[in-house]
C-alpha cells in the first residue's frame, strides 16, 4: 500500500513538473515573439534562443524532480528531459501530419533536452 501511494506521488510529481516545464516555455517563446517584434534581430537569434528555451526548461525539470526524489537525481533528470522532448515530438508529429526530414535537428533538439535534463537533476 505505501508503495502505490509512493509510485503514485511520483507519478503526480512528474506530471506536474513536465507542467511547470511547458509553462517556462510558453513564457520564454512569448518572450521571443515579442522580441522578433519588436526587433527583427534575425534567423540566428531566433535559433539560439530556441536552443535557451529547451535548455532553461530541461534543466528546471531535471532541478525540481531531483529535489523531489533525493535520490538517482541524474537518472529521474534524464527521464524528464526524455518525457519533455517525446511529449514536444509527439505533437510536432501531430500538427505536421509526419516527420520532419531535418535528422540533425531532431538528434540535436533530444540531445538537448535529455542532458539539460540530467545536469539540473545533478545539480538539484
Amino acid at each position: 500500500m505505501q508503495k502505490m501511494e509512493k509510485e503514485r506521488t511520483l507519478v503526480m510529481d512528474f506530471i506536474k513538473i513536465l507542467f511547470v516545464m511547458y509553462f517556462v516555455t510558453f513564457i520564454l517563446l512569448l518572450l521571443l515573439a515579442w522580441v522578433l517584434y519588436k526587433a527583427e534581430p534575425g534567423e540566428m537569434v531566433s535559433k539560439v534562443w530556441l536552443i535557451a528555451v529547451y535548455i532553461i526548461s530541461g534543466f528546471l525539470g531535471g532541478f525540481l524532480i531531483g529535489k523531489r526524489t533525493k535520490s538517482k537525481k541524474f537518472l529521474w533528470g534524464c527521464l524528464i528531459g526524455a518525457l519533455y522532448f517525446a511529449i514536444l515530438f509527439a505533437v510536432s508529429v501531430l500538427l505536421y501530419k509526419g516527420l520532419s526530414e531535418d535528422w540533425i535537428h531532431l538528434i540535436t533538439t533530444c540531445i538537448l533536452c535529455v542532458v539539460s535534463g540530467t545536469a539540473g537533476g545533478m545539480i538539484s
